[in-house]
């Protein structure tokens, strides 16, 4: 393809690919609510997005700033409340996916949003989980979207805000939490899955340009690079509509 991209439009792509047609999404601000809107766009015209202030099933029409925007209830089959959105979908079992982020993400996909350091000292105290424990806890599956640096990757969170697969192995099921856990990690440098059983991390794909090396040694904790290729990059269509749809103003997607 010769029409460049960025890593914000190649990452939003791949998160709308997780998407599948006829699935609930609980998308949040940024770049996950763009990949919900792509995917409702292109290959998943019948997928249901779900945001936290109780926008149900929009049409929207132009993008929101946030979940609480009330662009989120164009074309609404429900303008429910934060409630109705955590009680009766998210804890009813009614979610296929949704989409967290985090100041840290660990081998086992545990999020930190809390604070860097001890947690009663911490160097950093960040704004906590504002529902996204929920979400890690209770969707069917969680993909993660987060900046990809060594000190965002550590072997174990300072804080776990956010379940992920905990310890790996049946860690996950013992503790009792019955969503899916983390099916993807789409970072700026590449996406990383896990391993079915083990659920150890492993790189499915590096950005183009990007070598799995170079994935590795971002990380703080040891990926699989054996099956890692390349991450497809957006066509034609889901860039026009990314541009020119989803975000003409380049609120979020800021060319770089």
């Amino acid at each position: 393809m010769s029409a460049p991209f960025s890593t914000f439009e190649l990452m939003t792509v791949a998160a709308a690919r997780e998407i599948r047609d006829g699935e609930v999404v609980f998308a949040g601000t940024g770049l996950p609510m763009l990949a919900a809107m792509l995917a409702q766009r292109t290959h998943a015209p019948g997928c249901v997005l779900v945001f936290e202030a109780g926008g149900v099933d929009p049409r929207m029409l132009h993008l929101p700033m946030s979940v609480g925007d009330s662009r989120t209830l164009t074309g609404a089959a429900m303008a429910a409340g934060l409630m109705e959105a955590f009680t009766y979908l998210l804890q009813g079992g009614r979610i296929d996916v949704g989409f967290l982020g985090g100041a840290q993400v660990d081998r086992y996909g545990n999020i930190n949003s809390t604070a860097v350091g001890n947690y009663l000292q911490p160097s950093v105290r960040f704004s906590g989980s504002g529902g996204a424990a929920d979400v890690a806890a209770l969707a069917g599956r969680t993909v993660i979207i987060a900046r990809h640096e060594r000190r965002r990757f550590p072997e174990r969170v300072d804080y776990r805000t956010s379940p992920g697969w905990i310890e790996g192995g049946d860690s996950r099921a013992r503790a009792g939490i019955r969503g899916g856990g983390p099916a993807a990690v789409v970072t700026t440098l590449g996406v990383i899955r896990f391993r079915p059983g083990t659920k150890e991390p492993y790189l499915a794909s590096a950005h183009p340009g990007i070598s799995p090396e170079h994935v590795q040694a971002e990380t703080g904790f040891p990926l699989d690079l054996s099956e890692a290729g390349e991450t497809p990059p957006p066509t034609r269509e889901e860039l026009e509509i990314l541009r020119t749809t989803v975000d003409p103003e380049g609120v979020f997607l800021k060319r770089h």
